[in-house]
């Protein structure tokens, strides 16, 4: 294109020195396209010098010797200027990443500080409450009831971490003695239902033992499948982004020893802490949507997924302690529940009765109870019971929705958040007891229901 131009140019200059110039484009015997132009000149008739005008000749060979100098800074700056400028803007993407990467470091490293500080205000609450527990047991070597007087204890060489295991699940105050001795003890009556009257003590069964264990979820299947039985647990540490890891133990002694029988990694990540086992498949909140997924158990593949119509999620109607607690799925002696909230609802707790193969929803009751202003929830037969809150060491259960009746009343059932930050709730039919994560530990709490 410029050879063209610059051809045209020295044309219209001879024009200036002759009476007619004529412009040629054709192509050469090779093919390629070669411009020519002729200039007739006012003076001479003929052209005695066959090599033509000196003058034209060697004004011809300086504009040749320009053009290919352009032509040659042409090629030259062209291929190189355009990688240049594709290095430039590879630079300025890489820079830009470099800087969200600092940012998103930056945050977690914040996060993690004050994950760290709560973990150190935790350890020194744990730490007096331990200490507080040790004053208050008999003194080595004293006289108890039914020992010999002057005659030595017997002593036996356990680790401490063991004897504090064992006298924390063996050690049972007087209060709950007499209030057992007034109602019957936990799961003596029938299998009918009942209205939730009492909740006694947290026994701890197990420890997380990384920072990604502050809150989590830990359950048992109340209609396990073969090769699973009630005695299998399983358990998942909610803590992070890309949680996959579903955790299998073949009792509830291998989860507190913390050596798992095998880990299931999900196809999925999960969101937060709602999810349950139930006739051998884990039941769980897909993360950042607001569906339900059926993982199954034997086959190590999910089986059914459907979404909870207008169902808040990632943030949208949590408990009150956060955790994206959106959706909540629940198990009673009748099903499978999920607990949520809409829109429509404008926060309160919906609670829906799900066809455990399909995940449809078969009925659903809109109640008025806010879901952010409480802690947890869970159903026992047919019945959504709520805590008051995750951290108060003197919490409640402090009201109830009866799904019979569609009716909804107060309650003030003490109920001990003993680590202070609790992040999991859920009943267990099978063995009429309430699962809880609070605070790094596994624990459960006996109840009492009234007679039906």
């Amino acid at each position: 294109m410029l050879r063209g131009w610059l051809l045209l140019w020295g044309a219209l200059a001879l024009r200036c020195r002759g009476d007619t110039a004529f412009l040629r484009r054709a192509q050469d015997g090779s093919g390629r396209c070669t411009y020519s132009f002729t200039v007739a000149s006012p003076d001479e008739a003929t052209c005695p010098d066959a090599g033509g005008v000196p003058e034209l000749r060697a004004e011809l060979a300086a504009l040749a010797s320009r053009l290919s100098r352009l032509e040659s800074r042409d090629r030259g700056s062209g291929p190189r200027g355009s990688e240049a400028a594709e290095a430039r803007d590879s630079q300025q993407v890489a820079y830009s990443e470099l800087l969200r990467a600092k940012a998103r470091l930056e945050e977690e490293k914040g996060r993690l500080e004050r994950e760290k500080e709560e973990l150190g205000r935790r350890l020194e609450s744990s730490a007096l409450e331990l200490s507080r527990l040790r004053a208050t047991r008999c003194p080595p070597g004293g006289e108890g009831p039914g020992r010999a007087p002057g005659k030595a204890p017997r002593w036996d060489p356990q680790p401490l971490t063991y004897q504090e295991l064992q006298s924390e699940r063996t050690e049972v105050p007087a209060s709950r003695l007499l209030e057992e001795t007034a109602l019957g003890r936990p799961g003596s009556e029938d299998s009918g239902c009942g209205e939730l009257v009492w909740v006694g003590e947290p026994v701890v069964f197990g420890r997380a033992d990384s920072i990604a264990g502050k809150y989590g979820v830990w359950m048992k299947d109340p209609e396990p499948v073969p090769p699973f039985t009630r005695e299998t647990t399983w358990r998942v540490d909610a803590v992070g982004t890309e949680v996959r890891q579903l955790f299998q133990y073949e009792a509830a002694e291998q989860l507190a020893r913390g050596y798992p029988a095998k880990v299931h990694i999900l196809p999925r990540p999960l969101e937060s802490t709602g999810a349950v086992i139930y006739r051998g498949g884990f039941f769980f909140q897909p993360r950042r949507s607001r569906a339900v997924a059926r993982y199954d158990l034997r086959g190590e593949a999910v089986t059914a997924e459907r979404e909870i119509p207008g169902a808040g999620y990632h943030g949208q109607y949590p408990y009150s302690w956060g955790g994206y607690t959106d959706i909540d799925l629940a198990v009673d002696e009748t099903g499978l529940w999920v607990i949520y909230s809409t829109e429509k609802a404008r926060g309160a707790i919906v609670l829906s009765k799900l066809d455990p193969d399909t995940l449809e929803i078969r009925r659903s009751w809109e109640t008025n109870i806010r879901k952010r202003g409480v802690a947890n929830s869970f159903v026992i037969c047919g019945t959504l019971y709520t805590v008051s809150s995750y951290s108060a060491p003197n919490a409640t259960v402090n009201f109830a929705y009866n799904t019979a009746t569609s009716t909804s009343r107060a309650l003030s059932i003490p109920f001990e958040n003993r680590f202070r930050y609790l992040s999991m709730v859920d009943y267990n039919p099978s063995e009429r007891q309430l699962f809880a994560w609070d605070s790094f530990n596994m624990v459960t709490y006996p109840i009492r229901l009234s007679h039906a």
